[in-house]
């Protein structure tokens, strides 16, 4: 049966719409399991719902496909949707739910074995077998139709979101189709569809040898001058658009082609005699592998990166030039894995929003985005993108969502939001420029999250009053080799000073398990339990003191070094740190360098942590909480995965009692605590961390001036008061209301109006 399964899920995969995939379906299970009445129905869209309609079927009467139609609760089909569980019977009309339906011709038919189509959770339909003689189907037949029910389910919810339910009648056709996906830029927009595809496919070249080594190399080398030619030309062309450290990601893009992995390995491969296509393909294969299986969202963006300069210098080998193509004024650019580039040949006077089925909100794309003021959707895992070209779309940048064939209701109702946020986008300009004080006059520092040095530049004009967290493993990561103490030092030095004497934050290397790097790869079955962070700069002290020495000789003649250790989850493993940073210290001042002490920190983002903040705290100066991996851990959650992406929540009360105690734990230590992540750049988070009397917050740069309003718009008391009540509360739904009331009641109504759009 698991062959038949696979031979079944083949085809449907391979047809070209619903209608043709159920046919598939109802005629090969007829075929396989030798029963007389294959047959699905689905639930129509109209009436919430709760109408279920019969659109294929092989046995039943042909006329009675896209006529039949009962309600959710009718009939043993109704029963089945009801119970969402198999229903299986010998003689079908003997059940008291059995209802006849006389245009099917199904008098003739006694053995009924029904099972759901279920899509996260959802009912989509049900899939019947049924036969003339008397009998229960075995188990082997149930085991079967449940699992191509499941298979099915995908195909069906794919196929919603492109109007294919509808286009079966008229009547169901379903306007306002939602689709989810993962925050990347904050905002709304409404516009027309244009697809971004890949104009070079590498995994499709096959492998052939050189007719002429010489011949290949020289093509390559052009293809690459050409690339870098190009990259130039639309970094000049972004020039009034994005600031120059923005527009340094595509300098970064040319210095890429010139680096030895891309090129020297691609050449290196067509010395060895293989045509440049294919020896592009195995480099860049080799080049993103490592990348591409790290679950750090911003670390497995650079292989988008490796991808897309890959896809453009194939383009040049196959001699093909995409020539420009005209934009609607108001473009949404759509696209499996839309790049950094792609987005860039889009006028910016065109360009409303980006929706991506991959990456996430640390991708160069969502960057860019978020420096151009347009919203962004990603990680929109079933994103029909073959079919949304031309379409009319509205973008929610706020809560990851886009919606299809709006209808005008709800296009009025996002334009009207779109007028509202540019009223408050240009009242929070100034705003961002000052302090972040309480409205009893406490002040707390909102820090700026990092990762490239183009980020920097921004995040002083932003009013940033420091970083708060600086990933130092880009450099790790882009080079074939650890990166040696004066390269670090150069680096952190730059960031340090154009930061001084606002602390910059520095986290030692958290790389390991699901970030092997590409010359130290880790293999491990559990890799968010396994060997990273600071397990293995531990156990590699080579590597750790190295890493530490260039940050204290980076920070001469400066105040403002502080050094964050990851993944901490035991006094001990703080204690081999300490040790390290203080040997190195030690090595510098023997070296006659003048070193002045840092201000170390340990991040909360495991339980254990949380239950030791103080003991940890009363052993540093001060404590940092990772809430993105905190709240993973806590609720078991991968919050890039879309099939348990809902049950990743911030306010969950877990959470909340974790970071509470955590603050409280710092506090008696008499350290502070700050927190970074998504829930300090939450407006009703926010709340509650002031309530915690955190002492500082660190966010992207985009959320800086929001963050800042609603500091300045409540009290530590008031704070206070909100937090002991979502403290006593159980559902995150209900805590959720009740700080976005808080904020409407405290004028803040835009900041919850836009995230509930």
């Amino acid at each position: 049966m698991l062959h038949v399964l696979r031979r079944i899920v083949l085809e449907v995969g391979a047809a070209s719409n619903l209608a043709e995939a159920l046919e598939i379906i109802v005629r090969r299970v007829k075929q396989e399991l030798t029963i007389d009445v294959c047959s699905v129905y689905l639930r129509a869209p109209e009436a919430d719902g709760q109408r279920l309609l019969l659109m294929a079927s092989e046995g039943l009467n042909p006329d009675s496909v896209g006529t039949v139609v009962m309600n959710s609760g009718e009939g043993l089909v109704g029963l089945v949707a009801e119970r969402a569980e198999p229903v299986n019977l010998e003689n079908a009309p003997d059940h008291p739910r059995f209802k006849y339906f006389p245009e099917t011709g199904e008098e003739r038919y006694h053995a009924f074995l029904g099972v759901p189509i279920i899509h996260n959770r959802r009912l989509l339909g049900v899939l019947v077998a049924q036969q003339r003689e008397r009998r229960r189907f075995d188990d082997e037949h149930v085991a079967f139709l449940i699992t191509l029910a499941a298979q099915l389910a995908g195909a069906i919810s794919h196929a919603e979101l492109i109007g294919e339910v509808g286009k079966r009648r008229e009547e169901i056709q379903q306007d306002n189709l939602q689709i989810a996906g993962i925050p990347g830029a904050a905002g709304v927009a409404v516009g027309q569809g244009v697809v971004a595809y890949a104009l070079a496919d590498l995994e499709s070249v096959p492998d052939r040898d050189a007719d002429s080594i010489e011949h290949e190399e020289a093509a390559f080398r052009q293809a690459v001058k050409e690339v870098q030619d190009e990259l130039i030309e639309i970094k000049d062309r972004m020039e009034d658009v994005l600031p120059m450290e923005e527009r340094l990601l595509f300098d970064a893009y040319v210095m890429m082609l010139g680096s030895d992995s891309l090129v020297n390995g691609t050449v290196d491969r067509i010395r060895g005699g293989s045509w440049a296509p294919a020896a592009l393909r195995d480099t860049v294969r080799e080049s993103t592998r490592n990348f591409e299986d790290m679950d750090d969202p911003y670390l497995r963006e650079r292989a988008s990166d490796v991808r897309d300069i890959g896809r453009r210098i194939l383009m040049r080998l196959q001699s093909h030039v995409r020539e420009p193509e005209e934009f609607p004024e108001h473009t949404i650019l759509l696209g499996e894995d839309v790049t950094a580039t792609q987005l860039a040949e889009v006028p910016p006077d065109r360009l409303a929003a980006v929706v991506s089925s991959r990456g996430t909100g640390s991708s160069h794309v969502a960057i860019l985005a978020r420096a151009m003021g347009i919203p962004a959707v990603m990680g929109v895992s079933d994103l029909p993108v073959g079919r949304l070209e031309g379409r009319q779309i509205v973008v929610d940048g706020y809560r990851g969502n886009l919606y299809i064939q709006p209808t005008a209701e709800l296009l009025e109702e996002f334009k009207h939001l779109q007028d509202e946020e540019k009223e408050l986008a240009e009242g929070l300009r100034d705003l961002a420029q000052e302090p972040a004080i309480t409205q009893d006059g406490v002040e707390v520092p909102v820090y700026a999250n990092s990762g490239l040095l183009a980020d920097i530049a921004p995040s002083i004009q932003s009013g940033a009053d420091g970083i708060g967290l600086y990933r130092t493993e880009v450099p790790f990561m882009i080079r074939e080799r650890f990166p040696g103490e004066d390269e670090q030092t150069q680096i952190y030095r730059e960031i340090l000073k154009s930061f001084n004497p606002r602390p910059v934050t520095l986290r030692t290397l958290d790389v390991g398990g699901d970030k092997a790097l590409p010359y130290f790869p880790v293999t491990e079955d559990n890799p968010f339990l396994g060997w990273r962070g600071i397990r293995i700069t531990l156990d590699h002290p080579e590597i750790f003191l190295t890493q530490l020495r260039a940050m204290l000789r980076a920070s001469q003649g400066l105040t403002n070094l502080h050094i964050l250790f990851p993944m901490i989850s035991s006094l001990g493993e703080l204690k081999g740190a300490m040790q390290l940073l203080q040997r190195a210290r030690d090595e510098l001042l023997d070296e006659h360098y003048v070193i002045p002490v840092p201000k170390v920190g340990v991040m909360v983002e495991v339980p254990s942590a949380v239950y030791l903040s103080e003991a940890l705290a009363r052993r540093v100066d001060f404590l940092s909480v990772g809430t993105n991996d905190l709240v993973q851990y806590l609720l078991a959650v991968d919050r890039n995965n879309p099939r348990v992406a809902d049950l990743y929540n911030g306010l969950h009360p877990a959470v909340l009692h974790a970071l509470d105690q955590a603050a409280q734990g710092a506090h008696r230590a008499g350290k502070t605590i700050s927190v970074c992540g998504e829930m300090a750049a939450d407006p009703a988070s926010v709340i509650l961390l002031l309530g915690m009397e955190i002492d500082a917050l660190s966010v992207n740069v985009a959320a800086l001036a929001r963050v800042k309003w609603v500091i300045r718009s409540f009290s530590r008391e008031r704070s206070r008061e909100l937090l002991r009540q979502c403290i006593k509360m159980e559902e995150p739904a209900a805590i959720r209301a009740l700080l976005d009331n808080a904020l409407v009641q405290a004028g803040l109504g835009g900041l919850v109006r836009a995230g509930k759009a």
